[in-house]
């Protein structure tokens, strides 16, 4: 179905610079909606149309001519969302509820929503799967929550498809360095040393060309793929990532005591029964990120630090 049109909103941010490239080589037309923040690292393209606006003036998105949205916007991470508890719910939870009303007033067949792996707490049980309780514990978890669940009250009227990411690693030309692996990376790279807090906490991980596909999964299998699905499909300590990174470059570890008790896991075996397969993995990523640093490509700026950012320039 391509020459359809597709509505991306955080479109410039770290994974949305990795899919709207995909999007337009598979031949859709993509509008990209972002308050860019971070900046537009998207090439110019004859189907792609960057539209600098904010998700939270559900007005100025027009959805005229629109079949479906990729909805990435929000505030991300739980230190940024405890930064401005205000701006994170109308970004991340009323947003989403006006984008979602305004898409079916407008008739948009699809709407993709990127939750997060994270608004299940901290469990205990080895296996985290989709039908375990949510106890959001951050502004960030408690927000995605809700989104999810105004969205799935529209599943009568459009495709609603809900992926609960693990923790995204790799490269991007709008890159994150704030999340584990590629912060490792990144310490070993420039410092000759890794700190970690703690270490026994495990996160789940998943690659960004990997989440950036199954995105585009979802968008060509709505029927496969409706109701919500985790994605993630390597649950590591911190330690343990910090051990691999430093397979790869010569560099010592530090481990500090941690008062961070949060310890995710997930289990995808529900999104891998509908015949998605992730192509890449953590050691992928450690690999592509020290490759860049190697070759002048990538450097650790601090607009690839949310946090660090939003705190500088955009509050």
């Amino acid at each position: 179905m391509k020459n359809e049109t597709v509505l991306v909103t955080g479109a410039t941010g770290y994974k949305g610079t990795v899919l709207v490239p995909k999007l337009l080589e598979k031949g859709y037309k993509v509008i990209a909606i972002d308050t860019q923040w971070f900046g537009n690292f998207l090439e110019p393209h004859k189907n792609l149309t960057v539209i600098k606006a904010d998700v939270r003036h559900t007005d100025d998105i027009n959805l005229d001519h629109v079949d479906n949205i990729i909805h990435l916007a929000s505030i991300a991470n739980d230190p940024c969302g405890d930064l401005n508890p205000k701006l994170t719910w109308e970004v991340s939870a009323l947003a989403t509820m006006q984008l979602a009303d305004k898409a079916k007033k407008a008739g948009v067949k699809q709407f993709i929503y990127a939750s997060s792996g994270s608004v299940y707490g901290v469990k205990d049980e080895e296996q985290v799967t989709e039908d375990l309780s949510l106890e959001p514990i951050s502004e960030y978890n408690k927000t995605k929550m809700v989104a999810e669940r105004v969205l799935l009250s529209y599943k009568d009227c459009m495709a609603v498809q809900i992926v609960r990411p693990a923790t995204v690693c790799g490269l991007s030309k709008r890159m994150r360095l704030d999340v584990s692996v590629n912060m490792l990376t990144m310490q070993a790279l420039t410092n000759g040393k890794i700190t970690v807090f703690g270490g026994s906490q495990v996160r789940p991980n998943i690659h960004i060309d990997d989440i950036t596909d199954l995105y585009i999964y979802m968008l060509e299998n709505p029927e496969k793929t409706s109701g919500v699905f985790n994605a993630g499909f390597e649950n590591i300590s911190i330690l343990d990532i910090a051990k691999m990174v430093q397979a790869k470059i010569n560099c010592e570890i530090e481990i500090t005591p941690s008062n961070d008790p949060r310890c995710y896991r997930i289990n995808s075996d529900k999104l891998l029964a509908t015949g998605f397969k992730p192509s890449k993995n953590v050691e992928t990523a450690i690999e592509e990120i020290i490759a860049a640093y190697e070759a002048g490509n990538l450097k650790n700026e601090d607009r690839f630090y949310n946090l660090k950012w939003m705190q500088k320039e955009v509050l």
